[in-house]
């Protein structure tokens, strides 16, 4: 194989890589966010739905709380 080919090859195969790792990554983001939902109770050993920014928010006493989206402070 000539020096050319191998290059070739090897952009061939970087970029459908991407692509595929592209598809994989809009898929589970879509899947993730139609079929669950960040609501309901939780607690120590009912934790809340693996959603981003979705926590378990208690009041001080209480052993229970709900599931609730945190979302980041606003840069000062």
């Amino acid at each position: 194989m000539s020096n050319k080919t191998v290059k070739n090859m090897i952009l061939t195969l970087m970029a459908a890589a991407a692509l595929c790792a592209g598809t994989v990554s809009a898929h589970q983001l879509q899947q993730t966010a139609t079929t669950t939902t960040c609501r309901g109770f939780c607690g120590k050993k009912l934790p809340c739905p693996n959603v981003l920014g979705c926590a378990c928010v208690t009041q001080p006493g209480f052993t229970t709380g709900t599931c609730q989206l945190i979302a980041a402070r606003p840069a000062k």
